[in-house]
């Protein structure tokens, strides 16, 4: 007999038996099952998979999208992501549900740790700690593939949606604020474990020590951001307020090191503005130390991590976690019994 997480693991969110595109709970499900398509999309490439043994598909047909582009890595030739079309039959489109659909979703898998990719994914993952994705191969194809859907949503950019997980995560993150930076409408955004790389205070038991540690930081990182401003280089604070608009769907465990510092950076800002720090908040939380030291080096005033938002709906999962692969996997997304805490914070 299968089991309920065998199921949830093989088949996705079987409980949806049709898509109500106003719930926000029936978008993250969908939104997670098209990520895990992409995943599968490269199992079956691996296991050479094809036709009717392929299982990639089983992750988006039942909610009436097709693959109109298949995303190779030209280092490794591994599939890292897709961009689906939304197909519904006429007979079956609520019009009131086809406002809020997407017409285009462009998704993007995270790192697999089996030969074929893994070689390639872990050298991503560690240009993300450097903040170097951005020069990369899989980087300018993803930017490639979200330009050239927008021009076929013919300017609706609302109707294109992107969504990632882990280090797919991070390249959705990077697209989406590149466009942002360019002047474009921001995009309907969905990150799933997205990476916080930053020390990992949110690991701290002592709850005190914790909020300790980030007002120092806040201190700190608010003081070189000042010199470096007063030095002509605020240029890309600038910048990162312009980004407020956007509001991405941020998913986060806190049982995962991964993605958990999102918790304590949301929760923070918050704090600092009770305890009348607003000003430094807002100063530290748009900079990092490193990065301004870095920019110096490199002779820039500073540049922003990637990881920094000014404006998130942050999404907890506070349910258990046994294990590293439960609260950092895409497959807890979908389910129907999650105990779920969701906050819109906005940057002022």
């Amino acid at each position: 007999m299968t089991s309920q997480k065998d199921i949830f693991d093989v088949a996705g969110p079987t409980y949806l038996t049709y898509v109500n595109w106003n719930c926000p709970h029936h978008r993250r499900s969908v939104m997670a099952s098209l990520v895990q398509g992409v995943y599968v999309l490269e199992r079956d490439r691996q296991c050479n998979r094809q036709g009717a043994d392929a299982r990639a598909p089983a992750w988006w047909r039942f909610f009436r999208f097709e693959p109109r582009q298949v995303l190779t890595d030209a280092a490794d030739g591994s599939i890292f992501g897709a961009v689906y079309a939304f197909q519904p039959p006429l007979h079956l489109l609520d019009p009131t549900a086809a406002a809020s659909a997407p017409h285009y979703v462009v998704a993007f898998r995270g790192t697999i740790t089996k030969k074929g990719s893994a070689k390639r994914d872990l050298e991503l993952d560690l240009q993300l700690v450097r903040n170097g994705l951005e020069g990369r191969s899989r980087f300018r194809a993803a930017m490639q593939a979200i330009q050239d859907t927008l021009a076929a949503a013919a300017g609706q950019h609302g109707r294109v949606w992107l969504a990632g997980h882990s280090l797919g995560s991070a390249i959705a993150t990077l697209g989406a604020k590149t466009l942002v930076r360019a002047g474009a409408p921001a995009l309907p955004t969905f990150l799933f474990n997205a990476p916080f790389v930053s020390a990992p205070v949110e690991r701290i038991g002592d709850r005190r020590l914790r909020q300790g540690i980030r007002i120092a930081n806040s201190f700190v990182t608010a003081g070189v951001a000042a010199v470096l401003q007063r030095a002509g280089g605020g240029a890309h604070d600038a910048a990162f307020a312009a980004m407020a608009a956007w509001m991405p769907n941020l998913f986060v465990n806190p049982a995962d090191p991964i993605s958990a510092e999102y918790v304590g950076y949301f929760d923070h800002r918050r704090k600092m503005e009770a305890i009348g720090a607003g000003a430094v908040g807002r100063l530290a939380t748009r900079n990092s130390v490193k990065d301004l030291l870095l920019g110096i080096g490199k002779g820039r005033s500073g540049c922003e991590p990637l990881h920094l938002f000014p404006s998130a709906v942050l999404t907890v999962n506070r349910g258990p976690s046994p294990d590293f692969k439960t609260a950092h996997g895409i497959h807890q997304w979908w389910r129907p019994d999650l105990s779920l805490e969701c906050t819109a914070h906005y940057y002022t």
